[in-house]
């Protein structure tokens, strides 16, 4: 197992009370172990940002407990100081994850010095295999080449998820880390070009829902080279894909394509709402067909 194939960055049920539905996300977990190469728990898609320290804990030994053994399970362990991105670490290595998570620091916006720092502390400290986020739209920091090159030269930076959006971005790091980076598809509606450019991992949310899409699309371009039959496929999942990386509301339509697939997740934490009625019904004559063609 590795990070490798398309993994699920999970969403976070949540009750009507609010409260995390631990035996949904167990159950979630254990589903999508069977149908995708690898699982996060505590990503942006999780809503990690929502939750406590002892809430995101409990999610890390929830999924463990349910899909251990069975997937590649990375724990998402971002957080504003160094200190609790290790204690959060710590957790997740406790509870028997395979791999971590690490995207900058958010809100903070540290100096790229710093932010070398913090992930050389981090790598000391845990000694675990991790996956960079490059995600600057959120942090607010990007993971430079100074910075990314440097910790490639450790073993435990193995790949990185690359969310800019910026396909020249793209096109850079694939000519220039190719030999010493796994490059992940971290922007879901650019996963084909990803592919064409030697990207072998893919995290996207959507899979929580339509995984054989995923997987489908993934085998065909990584694993059979068919990039026909790819952009077939990617034609077929575009829609579903543009409108949650362009509306604003990627993890509200991820919940309901949750419930579309019979599994009702509930409404994100406030300030994150539902979707409105006519929101939900543009969305869902994007997602049945994809669905009934999964069966």
């Amino acid at each position: 197992m590795s990070f490798e194939g398309v993994h699920t960055p999970l969403v976070t049920p949540f009750k009507a009370d609010g409260e995390i539905d631990h035996d949904r996300l167990g159950k979630h977990a254990a589903d999508l172990a069977g149908r995708v190469s690898g699982l996060g728990v505590g990503g942006t898609t999780g809503e990690y940002y929502a939750l406590s320290f002892d809430e995101r804990v409990r999610t890390f030994n929830t999924v463990a407990g349910a899909a251990g053994g069975k997937a590649y399970l990375t724990a998402g362990i971002n957080a504003t100081t160094t200190k609790d991105v290790i204690r959060l670490g710590e957790e997740a290595k406790r509870a028997g994850l395979n791999a971590l998570l690490v995207a900058a620091p958010y809100y903070v916006q540290p100096t790229q010095q710093e932010l070398l720092n913090h992930l050389l502390k981090v790598d000391d400290a845990l000694d675990m295999p991790i996956m960079l986020y490059n995600f600057p739209a959120r942090t607010g920091t990007e993971i430079s080449d100074g910075v990314l090159a440097t910790l490639l030269e450790r073993p435990n930076f193995i790949a990185m998820k690359e969310s800019t959006g910026d396909v020249s971005h793209l096109h850079h790091l694939a000519t220039h880390f190719k030999d010493r980076l796994v490059l992940s598809c971290g922007m879901d509606d650019q996963a084909l070009e990803f592919f064409a450019w030697g990207a072998k991992s893919w995290v996207g949310g959507a899979s929580n829902f339509l995984p054989e899409a995923h997987t489908a699309l993934f085998d065909a371009c990584v694993r059979q080279g068919n990039f026909a039959l790819g952009r077939k496929l990617m034609t077929q999942l575009l829609p579903v894909l543009e409108l949650l990386e362009r509306s604003g509301k990627f993890i509200q339509y991820v919940r309901y394509g949750c419930e579309l697939a019979g599994n009702p997740v509930g409404v994100a934490r406030a300030p994150l709402g539902a979707l409105s009625a006519e929101e939900r019904s543009a969305f869902a004559k994007l997602v049945n067909p994809l669905l009934h063609n999964a069966q």
